[in-house]
């Protein structure tokens, strides 16, 4: 079980103030990126979480509503002021929570409504930075992260990204896992792996530390360094929309492929 979003939250907020009225598996701590205030977002895991399918760090029903509520705070707390806190989502997500439950109870509702609250924070000009310790799988990542300005990653085998995971994926495509690991070696949109996501052009930064699992104090403040350099950079940028992610190297050909549907239309 997985617990790389607690342990980063914890080593990078160490000196913030655990915000209250958050359920156990959706941890909300106010702290501050040298003198920008911030507040830090992560689902974590629970085992005792009331919903046995977000028991092991997959965002749900209530974490969908809870990452939802901690941005909108900060959102109405700050409509009138200039200074705007920054939000840093901490991302170890596995999965959304598949379940019968969660489906008839709304779960698309409550993933849209946190996938929504983050864009309604960008939009209104709050920094939101998405910082991927972990894994970054499916509608736990469109959820908890993906609407960030900035998307960062550390450059570790343990961090992963994809549309589903590996069992998941196998079967819809007819596979047995290592076919499909043979296949992901030659298709990066296939692979799982962060340095073949790094490739498709959404990543702004991947980052080395020297332990992804139990961080060093050079590792904290390497990560606390990039997090100061891209509330840098997205304060220098005008867009507060995901356009900036379409002008990276890699994506040339996305960004020709929109311009010309733009004409057609």
């Amino acid at each position: 079980m997985s617990n790389r979003g607690l342990t980063w939250l914890h080593a990078l907020s160490a000196n913030g103030t655990a915000a209250e009225g958050f359920i156990p598996s959706v941890k909300v701590v106010d702290s501050a990126i040298g003198e920008q205030k911030t507040r830090y977002i992560a689902v974590v895991t629970d085992e005792n979480n009331a919903f046995s399918r977000a028991r092991n760090g997959e965002v749900g029903l209530l974490e969908g509503w809870n990452v939802a509520k901690a941005i909108s705070e900060v959102v109405a707390q700050d409509k009138a002021c200039d200074a705007k806190t920054a939000i840093v989502a901490v991302i170890d997500v596995p999965s959304q929570a598949y379940g019968r439950r969660e489906e008839a109870y709304g779960i698309h509702q409550a993933l849209a409504g946190a996938a929504n609250a983050y864009a309604t924070a960008r939009m209104a000009g709050h920094p939101v930075i998405g910082l991927i310790v972990g894994k970054a799988m499916s509608g736990g990542f469109l959820a908890h992260g993906y609407q960030a300005n900035r998307l960062i990653a550390l450059d570790d085998e343990g961090c992963m990204v994809h549309a589903m995971g590996k069992a998941s994926a196998a079967r819809i495509t007819l596979r047995s896992v290592e076919e499909l690991e043979k296949l992901a070696a030659t298709i990066p949109p296939m692979a799982y792996d962060i340095q073949n996501y790094s490739t498709l052009g959404l990543l702004w930064k991947k980052v080395s530390v020297h332990n992804a699992v139990s961080p060093t104090h050079d590792d904290i403040a390497a990560i606390n360094q990039i997090l100061a350099d891209a509330l840098i950079d997205i304060a220098q940028d005008d867009a507060r929309d995901l356009s900036g992610r379409l002008h990276s190297e890699m994506r040339k050909a996305s960004l020709q492929v929109r311009q010309q549907m733009a004409k057609a239309w």
